[in-house]
């Protein structure tokens, strides 16, 4: 068996934008990859689901915005990353919808419910990492 992925860096960022509102019929599609790089500067949006489908075009349906989020240092997002923003562990990173790329990803954070900006109280300046699953 090979092994493919060693040790990463945390990705970090910054809130830039609040999203307030949630869908239950969005239509997204999952991309066929499981990781996608991130450059220092761009603005990606962070979105949350309780679906939890994997395959390459699957449709995201119910989806809970929490904003956008500026890229503060360069990186991998790898699908299983924990996602932070301030001091709430939002969920894990479930892959990455790019219907609206190259402006932005979308991207897909499985959590245990539909959250927004509004349910946790969000607001611009806040921190936003991206860890390493097992971190």
């Amino acid at each position: 068996m090979t092994h493919e992925n060693g040790p990463k860096r945390t990705v970090t960022g910054t809130l830039v934008k609040v999203l307030l509102h949630s869908r239950e019929d969005r239509g997204m599609s999952l991309e066929p990859f499981a990781s996608r790089c991130v450059r220092r500067g761009e603005v990606h949006e962070l979105v949350t689901t309780d679906q939890r489908e994997t395959a390459a075009g699957a449709r995201i349906d119910r989806v809970g915005f929490l904003g956008f989020a500026e890229i503060g240092a360069a990186g991998v997002l790898d699908r299983g990353d924990e996602v932070f923003v301030g001091e709430h562990r939002v969920g894990t990173v479930l892959g990455f919808d790019a219907c609206h790329f190259p402006n932005h990803y979308n991207v897909l954070i499985a959590a245990d419910h539909l959250l927004t900006g509004a349910k946790l109280d969000l607001r611009p300046e806040l921190p936003v990492r991206f860890v390493p699953a097992g971190s």
